[in-house]
């Protein structure tokens, strides 16, 4: 079977999920871009605060699965009454080029117009070559942009947002 003809499954997060898409940033941000602890801490952070304030009525996740594994995931997260924030999309690089960064988006987008969301916010970094390619692909705009130095590198963070 060809890896473009693999069934990829969308699933809610379970228990187990958010410590793996934790390691999964960590772990492969080091890899790829020699990003330190102190980002696996924020990955953490966020995913913690994601778990402990997690209002289903106005936020979802997807997992992403692969022949039972998983290969990525992508969540959906309420700033207010009006604006949602897509957080924490990432893909194994066995799961990359497949389209599955877009369809994941592309679910979190759907979401946030189904709850009502003017908007469809997001945090990234210029070097995210491919996350930015699939942002700009669905129409989000580069809003701001700054040198930061984090995660042992000299950085420019990125505030992209989507009308709904």
């Amino acid at each position: 079977m060809t890896e473009r003809a693999r069934t990829v499954l969308l699933r809610d997060p379970r228990p187990g999920d958010m410590g793996w898409v934790v390691q999964q940033h960590g772990a492969l941000y080091w890899d790829e871009f020699g990003w330190n602890r102190d980002f696996e801490a924020l990955v953490a952070e966020i995913a913690a605060q994601m778990i402990s304030t997690h209002d289903a009525a106005w936020e979802r996740g997807w997992i992403a699965e692969r022949d039972g594994e998983r290969v990525g995931a992508v969540f959906v997260v309420r700033k207010s009454a009006a604006e949602a924030q897509l957080r924490l999309l990432i893909l194994t690089p066995a799961a990359r080029g497949l389209g599955l960064g877009g369809r994941l988006t592309d679910e979190c987008i759907a979401f946030a117009r189904a709850k009502g969301y003017a908007k469809l916010l997001l945090w990234t970094n210029a070097n995210l070559l491919a996350a930015r390619a699939i942002y700009a692909k669905r129409g989000f705009k580069l809003m701001a942009s700054e040198p930061y130095h984090g995660y042992g590198h000299d950085l420019v963070s990125e505030h992209w947002e989507l009308d709904l």
